[in-house]
């Protein structure tokens, strides 16, 4: 069983050679997809040994099956930049690159770190992510946020967390919020949703409700509030977003 690690990045510096670093015995092949980066990112993976190619941003889903398509081995692992296998995930990799394939494709649970506290419910866990993969037997999906890879054939569940370090601070969350509400609202528009004043209202407390009381987001301490209020106000923003395409097709009637 060869693995290709396959990851794809942009001005991350800061994460790249954790990641890399924890692939370790696991990996057959290293290769890095950057799009752009304007820091050290391409050097410090290029120095830890992976293989390093520049390609324009092309999407989530277009970019990481360029990745894949690369890739020399014939089991794609794709992480992003800021996850991180576990010690026991790691480990229980190797053993099944020994014992061989039972699956044609495998899940990780994934552990978010935000703002220095590991979230245990906010529904941020577990949150299992397909991540190793046979290559003919898997594809990324989604064409604006929220790729997944889509498998043909059987899929097993490992034990080991996939550790995601995700926001360090209120201003980066926040930037990621806007990024990706943008692109929230572009997919709906395409997909013919639209947003109406109920939706504005409804949609955001309804994440919010979900997020701190149904997945009991108040045992995550003060960072499980912040979670369930940025669902609220990504929430919102989606939907306001949509709701401005709207009102720009119908020549700001609305």
């Amino acid at each position: 069983m060869k693995i290709s690690t396959v990851i794809i990045t942009r001005n991350e510096q800061h994460h790249i050679a954790r990641c890399v670093g924890s692939v370790r015995g696991v990996a057959d092949e290293v290769l890095v997809v950057d799009s752009g980066s304007d820091d050290q990112t391409m050097e410090i993976a290029a120095s830890l040994g992976a293989r390093v190619l520049e390609r324009p941003w092309r999407g989530y889903s277009d970019q990481k099956n360029f990745a894949a398509e690369q890739a020399a081995k014939e089991w794609i692992l794709s992480l992003d930049a800021d996850e991180v296998l576990s010690d026991p995930l790691r480990l229980e990799l190797i053993r099944l690159k020994k014992e061989g394939p039972a699956a044609d494709a495998y899940a990780f649970p994934r552990k978010a770190q935000y703002l220095g506290r590991w979230i245990n419910h906010s529904g941020w866990y577990p949150d299992h992510k397909i991540r190793l993969y046979r290559r003919d037997k898997g594809i990324w999906a989604g064409a604006y946020v929220h790729e997944s890879v889509v498998v043909k054939g059987t899929v097993v569940q490992c034990k080991g967390d996939l550790l995601h370090y995700t926001c360090d601070s209120i201003e980066e969350h926040l930037e990621r919020l806007h990024r990706y509400t943008s692109l929230a609202a572009e997919e709906m528009w395409q997909r013919g949703k639209t947003a109406s004043q109920a939706s504005l209202v409804l949609a955001p407390l309804a994440a919010f409700i979900k997020s701190y009381f149904v997945k009991r987001g108040f045992l995550d301490g003060p960072q499980g509030l912040l979670i369930a209020g940025f669902a609220a106000y990504y929430n919102f923003l989606k939907y306001a977003k949509l709701w401005e395409k709207q009102r720009t097709d119908a020549g700001h009637k609305l």
